[in-house]
C-alpha cells in the first residue's frame, strides 16, 4: 500500500511540474458577447396589451416569437435596447405562456429567453350565434375562428386562385399569389353559380370542386359567391329587365319559383357531397344575392323591394337549411361600399335580412386607389360588426389593371391598417394567355411591376396568407356558438 502511494505521488509531482505548477494566470475569455434583460419574466393581463422589453446587448440579434398571440408591435419601432410587442386577448379562463428568443444573428446556438405570461380571462366564454343550430361542428368552428382571427390580422383572400392565373389554367398546385410570394392566400373565393343554374352540366365543375378540396386540405377557408342567371327570362345575373323575377320566386306554384327550387337542389347537392379528405363536409362561406344595394343585378334594388329581398334571403336559407339539411354553410351578405356615403353604417345595413339570417358581414369595394374611401367604409364595416357580434371582412376588391408598384403597401395594408376584419378578398385574374391586350386583372402575377411591393405586404405581421392560419375548423378554446 505505501509502494502504490509513494508511486501516486511522483506521479502527482511530476504533473504538477509540467503542467507550470498551477501558478499561470487564468486565460482570458475569447467570447465576450453580452445579453441580458431588464426584465426576463414579464407578467401581462389577459386584454390586448402593448409591452416592451429592454435589452443590454453588444452584438446584433434577432427575436424569435414563439407564439401566434404575440406579434411585433406595428405602431411602435423596436431598436437594440427596447423592443416593442403587443400581445392579443386571452379568449380562455386559464392564463397561457410564451417566450421571446433573442438569438444572435451571426451564431444561431447563442440565444436567451424572455417568458411572458398572460392572465387569465376572468370573463365567461365568448358568445356568438350562427344562423343554423344544426351546423356542423367544423362551421361552427369556422365561425368562431374568422371572429378571432381579427385580432390578429386579416386574411388575404384571391377569387379562382387556385383555378387560373393571368397566363395558366388549371394547373393542380399552381397560383398566380404562390408564384410571387411562395404561399397561398389565406382565402380562396369561387362562384357556384355554374353548379346551380341551366349552366349546371359544365364541364369546368369539376375543376371548381378539385381546387375547393385542395384549397380545405391546406386549411384555407372557402368563400363563395354566385353570379345566378336569372331564372325568368333566361339573362344573365346582371339582366334586371324585370321586377318581377323575384315575386315569382316568392310565389308559390309559379314556373319561376320552380326552376329557382331545381337550382337550389343542385347546390345542396353539391354541398352535401363536398367532404375533406377525413370524411368531414368543407364548411363555405356562402355569399349569395351579393352587391344587393345596387341596381345592376336581377335580385337588387332596381327590381325589388327591400321587403322582398329579405324575403328571399330568408327562402333560400330556410330551403337550403331546412328542407334540404345543408348545415355546412355560414350565410353572408355583401352590400357594394364603393365612395364616400353620408352614412355608411346605414348603407351596409340596407335591406338587412336579419340578424338571425346573417353569419358574416362583408362589403365589396371597388374604390380604386381612393384610400379616404376605403379606410371610411372600414371604419363603418368594423363598428356594425362590433354591433352586431359578427365577424366582417372585405368579400371583394381591386384595381382592375393597376399598375402602381406600391398599390399594395399604399392602397391596402396601409387604410386596412389595424381594422378588425378578417379578410381581403382580390377579385380574379382573368386567364387571357397571349393575349396582352384584356387587362381583366385585380391582384399580384409573376412580371408584374408590384411584385416587390406585394411581398413587403406579405411579409407585414398583420397580413394573413395560408401558412399563418391556425386550424381554422377547430373551436378555439373559450367560444361559444349558439
Amino acid at each position: 500500500m505505501s509502494l502504490r502511494r509513494s508511486a501516486y505521488g511522483l506521479t502527482a509531482l511530476f504533473l504538477l511540474v509540467s503542467c507550470g505548477g498551477g501558478n499561470d494566470p487564468v486565460p482570458t475569455p475569447t467570447d465576450t458577447r453580452h445579453l441580458s434583460f431588464a426584465q426576463a419574466d414579464i407578467e401581462i393581463g389577459y386584454d390586448r396589451t402593448a409591452f416592451s422589453v429592454s435589452v443590454d446587448a453588444n452584438f446584433d440579434y434577432r427575436v424569435d416569437i414563439q407564439a401566434d398571440w404575440i406579434l411585433a408591435d406595428p405602431d411602435r419601432t423596436s431598436t437594440p435596447s427596447t423592443q416593442y410587442f403587443l400581445a392579443e386577448r386571452n379568449p380562455v379562463g386559464t392564463a397561457r405562456t410564451a417566450t421571446l428568443r433573442f438569438i444572435d444573428r451571426s451564431d444561431r446556438y447563442y440565444a436567451k429567453d424572455v417568458t411572458v405570461t398572460q392572465a387569465a380571462n376572468p370573463l365567461r366564454n365568448e358568445e356568438l350565434s350562427i344562423v343554423d343550430k344544426n351546423a356542423t361542428p367544423e362551421t361552427k368552428a369556422l365561425l368562431a375562428n374568422l371572429w378571432a382571427i381579427a385580432d390578429k390580422g386579416w386574411m388575404f383572400g384571391h377569387h379562382d386562385d387556385l383555378w387560373y392565373g393571368r397566363y395558366w389554367y388549371n394547373q393542380a398546385g399552381k397560383s398566380d399569389t404562390k408564384d410571387v410570394c411562395g404561399d397561398y392566400p389565406a382565402v380562396f373565393s369561387v362562384d357556384f353559380a355554374e353548379i346551380m343554374d341551366d349552366r349546371h352540366g359544365n364541364e369546368a365543375n369539376a375543376i371548381r370542386r378539385r381546387v375547393i378540396l385542395e384549397a380545405r386540405e391546406r386549411g384555407e377557408v372557402i368563400l363563395a359567391c354566385m353570379h345566378l342567371n336569372n331564372p325568368k327570362t333566361g339573362g344573365d345575373s346582371w339582366d334586371n329587365s324585370s321586377k318581377l323575377v323575384v315575386a315569382e320566386i316568392l310565389t308559390e306554384g309559379s314556373a319561376t319559383r320552380t326552376k329557382y327550387l331545381q337550382w337550389l337542389d343542385r347546390c345542396a347537392d353539391f354541398a352535401l357531397n363536398l367532404k375533406d379528405s377525413r370524411g368531414n363536409l368543407i364548411p363555405v362561406i356562402f355569399r349569395m344575392y351579393h352587391e344587393h344595394t345596387q341596381n345592376w343585378s336581377w335580385w337588387g334594388s332596381s327590381c325589388t323591394t327591400a321587403s322582398e329581398f329579405v324575403a328571399l334571403w330568408q327562402f333560400t336559407v330556410r330551403y337550403l337549411r331546412d328542407t334540404k339539411g345543408v348545415h355546412n354553410f355560414l350565410y353572408a351578405v355583401s352590400p357594394q361600399m364603393d365612395e364616400i356615403y353620408p352614412n355608411a353604417q346605414e348603407r351596409i345595413l340596407s335591406r338587412w335580412p336579419g340578424d338571425d339570417w346573417v353569419d358574416f358581414i362583408g362589403i365589396d369595394c371597388y374604390h380604386g386607389t381612393w384610400d379616404d374611401a376605403f379606410r371610411t367604409n372600414l371604419d363603418a364595416l368594423e363598428a356594425v360588426s362590433l354591433e352586431k357580434r359578427k365577424p366582417c371582412g372585405v368579400t371583394e376588391t381591386g384595381k382592375e389593371s393597376f399598375t402602381e408598384v406600391d398599390f399594395w403597401t399604399r392602397h391596402v395594408l396601409e387604410p386596412v391598417g389595424g381594422h378588425r376584419v378578417s379578410m381581403v378578398t382580390m377579385w380574379r385574374n382573368k386567364y387571357v394567355g397571349n393575349n396582352e391586350s384584356d387587362k381583366h386583372y385585380f391582384s399580384i402575377y409573376p412580371g408584374h411591376p408590384s411584385e416587390d411591393d406585394f411581398r413587403t405586404m406579405y411579409n407585414a405581421a398583420r397580413s394573413l396568407f395560408s401558412r399563418d392560419l391556425p386550424d381554422m375548423y377547430t373551436l378555439p378554446q373559450g367560444y361559444d356558438i349558439k
